[in-house]
């Protein structure tokens, strides 16, 4: 199961010419297994036959010096058999009378007369039997001498078969040699075409696997012509690539425009923080102008211009500290949840409404986390907590740091999320057009900082609660 296991990992050209070598094999093995058995039939149909004009003309010539037991007789018909046959296959041959004794031999040394030839009829095999297939070099075949129906004797010889045997090895070999040679090559051409068939796919896979968040097109001379559902394929990817690229620059530019909404609802608002000031500062040059001789009135009016002008000074400064384009490396501290309330209030007092503000961290705690994208997230659910709360309700933000965490919630007393606006702050999937780009964008922001967000509506009360991971022990 291991190995096959892994051998699901490998490429799949790799497998597929795999696959292919161990089909030629099977293949081979049953080819050259018929290739044998065919041969081995063919050489035993020949040796049967080679046998049996060979028993049985010595059976007619030897019959009837058997039945008259003339050794001499025998002998020589033995011997002028031996001398006239073809080749050497024939090795040795012995006739015995009625009784199973010798009498005469090609080699009378191993068979004397008189002997018994059981000594040589114990493996040999009726003519019709005989075959190469045992791997012996050697065997032997019997028959029967008969004269008018009667048995008068009996002849066994031994035939040489090792020239069948290493036609057999041969065969075998050749045939072995022949399947490695085609299996490997067909092996090779199999890789190569199936890499060939399979670049396209592999060409899609490249860039699918180094798109990440924006794909890339496959050029147009790297589609093939010749395959039209590859050719689909490949098209389809980069129509997807194409609208992707599109989704991620209609989001950018949402999310900025989300960001400039923001910023206009921020001035709606801040216009009256700063427009009441104004008025008691023209009001304090006045009085100046007017009462310059009398000290304790110019030093009334300088205190109060001076209290107007730091806090025009504080709320400026809270706007361009939003709006600075070098606050990416900046760390996060108190002082920015300070200029957050600062942009934010304004738009509590002009609806009226409750703001509760509970910083329990140190700057220590926040300084390991970035500035930006934290004010961003925090100013993003304010305005929408703001949003959601009725006139006179209450929005309130919380800042607590437990061991190596940074919790950011936001609850108002209003509806809740619907649904749709629940998907675009917890889901990752994509989502319809519409409003709630600044949650999409809380969203992303959380991930970015590798945080999570949690939702909780009970008792009239709406809570949502980011969760930074924060480097560094402790907590606040």
């Amino acid at each position: 199961m291991t190995v096959l296991r892994r051998f699901g990992t490998w490429p799949i050209t790799i497998r597929l010419a795999l696959a292919s070598a161990a089909l030629m094999v099977l293949l081979g093995l049953v080819a050259s297994q018929q290739v044998l058995s065919t041969l081995g039939r063919l050489q035993d149909a020949r040796l049967q036959e080679y046998a049996r004009l060979h028993v049985e003309g010595l059976t007619v010539a030897l019959g009837p010096f058997a039945l008259h037991k003339d050794v001499w007789e025998v002998y020589d018909t033995l011997d002028r058999a031996r001398t006239n046959s073809s080749g050497e296959r024939i090795l040795f041959t012995v006739v015995s009378d009625e009784r199973g004794r010798v009498l005469a031999a090609t080699d009378p040394l191993r068979a004397p007369v008189d002997s018994s030839i059981a000594d040589f009829t114990g493996d040999a095999v009726p003519v019709s039997e005989v075959t190469a297939a045992n791997g012996a070099s050697v065997v032997r075949v019997m028959a029967p001498l008969t004269v008018q129906g009667r048995d008068v004797g009996q002849v066994v010889t031994e035939l040489d078969v090792s020239d069948l045997i290493d036609q057999r090895r041969n065969a075998a070999l050749a045939l072995l040699a022949g399947n490695a040679l085609a299996t490997l090559t067909l092996a090779l051409a199999g890789y190569f075409v199936v890499a060939r068939m399979l670049k396209p796919v592999e060409l899609l896979a490249h860039h699918m696997g180094e798109a990440g968040g924006a794909p890339h097109p496959i050029p147009d001379d790297a589609i093939p012509r010749s395959d039209s559902v590859l050719a689909r394929l490949l098209r389809n990817f980069n129509e997807m690539a194409g609208a992707i690229t599109a989704r991620s620059e209609a989001e950018r530019r949402l999310a900025e425009r989300e960001r400039f909404v923001s910023l206009g609802r921020l001035s709606s608002s801040l216009a009256h923080e700063i427009n009441n000031p104004l008025g008691g500062l023209l009001n304090a040059t006045d009085t100046i102008r007017s009462y310059a001789e009398r000290p304790e009135v110019v030093r009334e009016s300088a205190d109060l211009l001076d209290r107007g002008l730091r806090h025009l000074r504080d709320v400026s400064r809270a706007i361009l500290e939003e709006n600075r384009v070098d606050r990416s490396g900046r760390r996060l501290s108190a002082a920015d949840f300070e200029d957050l309330r600062l942009l934010f209030e304004p738009e509590t007092i002009r609806r009226r409404q409750r703001l509760a503000w509970d910083i329990g961290c140190c700057d220590e705690a926040l300084a390991s986390l970035p500035s930006a994208p934290v004010r961003q997230i925090a100013l993003n659910l304010l305005l929408n907590a703001s949003s959601a709360a009725p006139e006179g309700g209450e929005v309130s933000l919380g800042i607590r740091g437990p061991d190596g965490v940074l919790d950011l919630a936001v609850a108002d007393d209003g509806p809740g999320l619907s649904d749709s606006a629940r998907a675009r702050l917890m889901s990752e999937a994509p989502v319809a057009p519409g409003g709630g780009v600044g949650l999409r964008l809380v969203r992303d922001l959380v991930a970015g900082l590798g945080g999570t967000i949690a939702y909780d509506r009970s008792e009239g009360r709406t809570e949502i609660t980011v969760s930074l991971p924060r480097r560094g022990a402790g907590s606040c």
